[in-house]
């Protein structure tokens, strides 16, 4: 089965794009009592906020065009299930489920995997054994490059399965990351590198390795600095909706002047309960499926 998943970059118009709302992924009160400390939120998210919160974020998305599809709630899901990136992979091959470096999340991909295979996106593989591999690491550069953070949350098996599943014309670069917080910390590649076009991207310099760095450059990607005091209020975790158009959390004004600055159209959204407490920003929140 072929399926035309569009161009394979992180900065395409949106025409596909999936997400778990709150009601779903967080359900009650009760559910958020019984898990937010277990799965390292920072706090208590609200109910009834993260659910107010995130319809600003669906109107956004539909204003692009995009399909917006809706994953339903499943077996084992935790209210990480909200941040629906790093559950799936999306290949050439079609859709590769990962095995999550994070085990309260490893129902998440059979569940969305399953979901959108019914719609018709074909299944490509999974990654198994010992190899861990997150959406959050992985950064398409063009169609035949793929890069990848090594560290708590992906591993070198699952990079190397991934590899294999993704096809042979696909070249999968692995970059090691910092230990920066820990193993309980939620640290992937795109906390520190968000594209906005073919060469402009989101950066915070002072965590990125400096082989990633210097290719970035080389291939004439230039880059909108995070100051240090807007890295933890996730400045540099930024959706492309578009070339130069792009959705970020509130809170971050000069990441956001700079932006503006580099030519690009900015949304800003309120994300105190969907994004800051449990660490997952607007690029977290989404699953994007087909880029123009």
């Amino acid at each position: 089965m072929t399926f035309d998943f569009g161009a394979f970059n992180n900065w395409g118009t949106l025409k596909a794009v999936a997400v778990r709302n709150p009601a779903r992924a967080f359900k009650s009160d009760a559910k958020i009592d019984a898990e937010w400390k277990d799965l390292n939120f920072h706090s208590r998210p609200g109910l009834a906020k993260a659910l107010k919160e995130f319809e600003a974020v669906e109107k956004i998305l539909a204003a692009t065009g995009a399909e917006v599809i809706q994953l339903p709630d499943g077996p084992g899901l935790t209210l990480d299930s909200l941040y629906t990136h790093d559950a799936l992979v999306v290949t050439p091959n079609g859709l590769v489920k990962p095995r999550m470096g994070k085990p309260q999340r490893r129902q998440e991909a059979d569940v969305n995997g399953a979901y959108l295979e019914s719609l018709g996106y074909p299944i490509a593989g999974e990654i198994g054994g010992d190899g861990k591999l997150e959406g959050g690491d992985l950064v398409w550069l063009d169609r035949h490059t793929l890069i990848a953070g090594v560290g708590y949350r992906t591993n070198i098996e699952g990079v190397m399965q991934l590899q294999e599943l993704a096809g042979g014309d696909v070249e999968v670069l692995w970059f090691d990351m910092p230990h920066y917080k820990g193993r309980t910390d939620v640290f992937h590649l795109m906390s520190v590198l968000s594209p906005l076009d073919r060469d402009l991207a989101v950066v915070y310099l002072p965590l990125m390795p400096v082989r990633l760095v210097e290719l970035l450059e080389h291939r004439g990607v230039h880059f909108v600095h995070v100051p240090d005091e807007e890295f933890d209020s996730m400045g540099c975790n930024v959706l492309a909706l578009g070339p130069r158009h792009a959705m970020m959390v509130d809170g971050n004004p000069e990441t956001h002047h700079r932006m503006r600055e580099a030519g690009v159209k900015v949304e800003v959204i309120s994300g105190s309960d969907i994004c800051r407490k449990g660490e997952g920003g607007p690029t977290c929140m989404t699953r994007p499926l087909i880029r123009g």
